[in-house]
């Protein structure tokens, strides 16, 4: 399950000593935005970023003033995760200690914190074993989706991971079949998502990634009746994972 961190006081760090101690303390952070043409101690700081899979990005003085709340923030400002990540191993563990296929909903640049955040609300209230997200492009467990899942990242696994595609083929291993939601699709009530399963959704903007979608096993797509042709990703999610575990349980009944 996910832990929470006693000593995240804040989710912002900044100055060039702070972020470099938390680094090298270890500190699970989830972006570092640095000031424009960094020189000195702070390309060390990218670098070491950089080494430990932390997203680095260039931003505006006044963007860095923002986040930080002060003009002493020497070009670099942190924002730390409110939890620590787990592992892919805890998902498969947690399947197991039920009896269970793994159940898994994998988020491809959902950016925004609030819908993550009921992502991971509906993916724990439909007994899925873990959430997984890409460290670049995505929202992670910072305050703001803590608050949006009501909780839910006390109950359920989240995993961070550098290459989503290769964590596919690591799931595909385990037998998981993985679906992603996006149009053109097989109905998303037609597909079985009974035995060992991956729901693979994105953002509503850009939708899944190219690479995503050659790799996942088929796609589903939810019904448009109206004038709209697409639906928030966390509603979206949250329907097909509601059918998954429909299937699931009864099967389980059988």
């Amino acid at each position: 399950m996910p832990e929470r961190d006693e000593n995240l006081k804040s989710e912002i760090i900044y100055g060039r000593n702070p972020v470099m101690e938390a680094l090298n303390a270890g500190r699970e952070l989830e972006t570092l935005y640095i000031g424009s043409q960094p020189t000195g101690s702070a390309l060390k700081i990218i670098a070491v970023a950089r080494s430990r899979g932390v997203p680095v990005k260039e931003t505006r003085a006044e963007k860095l003033r923002e986040l930080s709340g002060t003009e002493a923030h020497q070009g670099v400002v942190a924002v730390a995760a409110a939890f620590r990540y787990s592992e892919l191993a805890d998902v498969f563990a947690l399947a197991e200690s039920k009896n269970e296929s793994p159940f898994v909903i994998i988020c491809d640049e959902i950016e925004d914190p609030h819908n993550l955040g009921a992502i991971i609300r509906s993916a724990e209230a439909c007994g899925a074993h873990g959430v997984i997200v890409p460290k670049r492009r995505s929202a992670g467990l910072t305050p703001a989706v803590c608050k949006a899942s009501a909780g839910a990242v006390e109950h359920i696994p989240i995993v961070r991971v550098a290459n989503l595609v290769q964590t596919m083929e690591t799931l595909k291993k385990q037998g998981l079949w993985l679906f992603v939601a996006d149009a053109g699709g097989t109905d998303w009530n037609l597909a079985d998502y009974s035995g060992g399963v991956g729901i693979i959704v994105g953002s509503e903007g850009r939708g899944v990634g190219r690479l995503v979608k050659d790799n996942c096993d088929a796609v589903v797509s939810l019904p448009m009746y109206g004038s709209v042709n697409s639906l928030n990703a966390s509603v979206a999610a949250g329907i097909i994972m509601y059918e998954a575990a429909r299937q699931r349980k009864l099967k389980a009944a059988k």
